[in-house]
């Protein structure tokens, strides 16, 4: 039954900042992974500089998203796990027959749809974070993994590792460098197939979002600012109200 217009408070600050981090982070990775992917076209000393800004937004990245995984336990209502993995399969075909039917239902939380592309995107970032620290190591000899990629590559040689630079190979030991190539192989596949994967799915979120925003009317984008959504139904998903 249709309501008048009420304003509800969902998204706690700390999910907003994260929200917008994870934005910005994502967009600059992809953009920089881009680049490095078509290294070709760039000198040494230019892709050596875009892995080094790339790893850098990478930290940032992932220590936003260990946070939010953290907040996912302890943070606000919207914000907890329970709100955000995926519903069960019959609330799912029932937000599907809303939508068919014309008239979705309304949640203050992510809708049944939202909740699964959300949890891939969880799961994908959390790959794309560990492996990308992983390369980060064997490319630039960079934390938390670096020293362990450079004291394999120099046979734990003090004088190879105090000259051991990125991309240099003057100071490795060819047989040890070859093993950690390999070794970095299947992680750099991954993280490879995952940037595919995440462009899929950034697109696919973009899409829900103008989609949901045209449709719904409930202020989906800028309640990620505010942290305000405005309903004019009764939500599926409970009653808060601020």
């Amino acid at each position: 039954m249709s309501t008048e217009i009420k304003r509800y408070r969902v998204w706690d600050r700390s999910t907003r900042i994260f929200h917008w981090i994870n934005a910005i982070t994502v967009i600059a990775l992809m953009a920089l992974g881009t680049m490095i992917i078509n290294a070709d076209a760039f000198t040494f000393e230019s892709e050596v500089f875009i892995k080094k800004v790339h790893t850098a937004f990478g930290y940032v990245f992932f220590i936003n998203l260990l946070w939010r995984l953290i907040w996912g336990f302890v943070g606000g209502h919207y914000a907890r796990w329970r709100q955000v993995l995926p519903t069960g399969i019959a609330e799912i075909k029932s937000y599907l027959a809303s939508i068919i039917a014309g008239k979705p239902k309304q949640y203050l939380g992510h809708n049944p749809l939202a909740r699964l592309i959300i949890t891939a995107f969880f799961l994908l970032l959390t790959v794309q974070g560990i492996t990308g620290l992983v390369i980060a190591g064997t490319d630039l000899y960079a934390p938390p993994f670096g020293s362990y990629f450079a004291n394999w590559v120099t046979d734990g040689d003090p004088v190879r590792l105090a000259a051991l630079k990125p991309g240099d190979r003057s100071q490795v030991v060819d047989s040890s460098f070859k093993e950690m190539r390999a070794f970095r192989g299947s992680f750099t596949e991954v993280h490879e197939t995952v940037f595919y994967i995440l462009s899929a799915l950034v697109l696919l979120h973009l899409i829900g979002v103008i989609v949901s925003e045209v449709r719904e009317r409930n202020g989906l984008v800028s309640a990620m600012i505010t942290g305000v959504k405005v309903l004019d139904e009764t939500p599926a998903d409970g009653t808060r109200q601020d």
